[in-house]
């Protein structure tokens, strides 16, 4: 078997709380800034940093910089007061976080969150030691489907991008994964399996991690 290096988003892959995001950013984006976007349209643009959401939405300053800062951090408190009581880790992944850790393999995370919403998950549902690396959106100049957060990733595990498998729940994360050179299992916790037909990296789909080990991804795979 190949030494591989595990790299986890984190927001659809470890935990299933997107619906959240998307009703914390649907509340903001039309109740408070009136930009009359359907349900399909805000969880479209539900990807990257939340400055680059407001400035795909609404154009390059159109807000000052404290005010993206204000919207953002009241986005990010209403979706943990929102999820808060209902925060736990997608099935199985508790186990394949102990086996993998177990197996001597290492891992990373890998997301477009700010530190305040990885420190949320990590604290309440202590999981940060399982992870030697954490790469947030503040380390980042350019978030997915940028491939810099999964190299950096890559970066600080020590591993190349050929040895590095990465978990992922959303289109553009699948494309900065490609972007970066390395292949995607990914959770089918928001999107269809269908919406991922453009990428080629993709070398499994799930719905949680009960049916799966770490080393069914430590041997070479085909992409399906």
């Amino acid at each position: 078997m190949e030494k591989k290096a595990f790299i986890f988003d984190l927001n659809g892959t470890m935990i299933d709380d997107m619906h959240y995001h998307a009703q914390a950013w649907y509340d903001i984006l039309n109740i408070d800034l009136k930009a009359g976007l359907s349900w399909d349209e805000v969880k479209a643009q539900m990807y990257g940093k939340n400055s680059e959401l407001l400035e795909r939405i609404f154009g390059v300053n159109y807000f000052s910089q404290d005010k993206i800062q204000e919207l953002s951090f009241e986005k990010e408190r209403r979706y943990q007061e929102a999820y808060l009581p209902n925060l736990k880790l997608i099935n199985g992944l508790q186990g394949f976080l102990e086996n993998a850790e177990q197996e001597g393999i290492l891992m990373a995370i890998g997301s477009a969150a700010i530190p305040f919403n990885i420190d949320f998950v990590l604290e309440n549902l202590n999981l940060r030691h399982f992870f030697k690396a954490i790469v947030s959106s503040d380390e980042v100049v350019t978030s997915k489907p940028d491939p810099e957060t999964f190299i950096k990733c890559a970066h600080h595990l020590g591993f190349g991008p050929e040895d590095c498998i990465v978990f992922e729940d959303a289109p553009k994360g699948v494309e900065a994964a490609q972007n970066a050179g390395m292949q995607t299992v990914v959770l089918t916790t928001m999107h269809s399996r269908e919406e991922f037909t453009n990428y080629h990296n993709i070398i499994d789909f799930i719905e949680d991690y009960v049916p799966v080990r770490p080393s069914d991804f430590l041997v070479k795979r085909y992409i399906i």
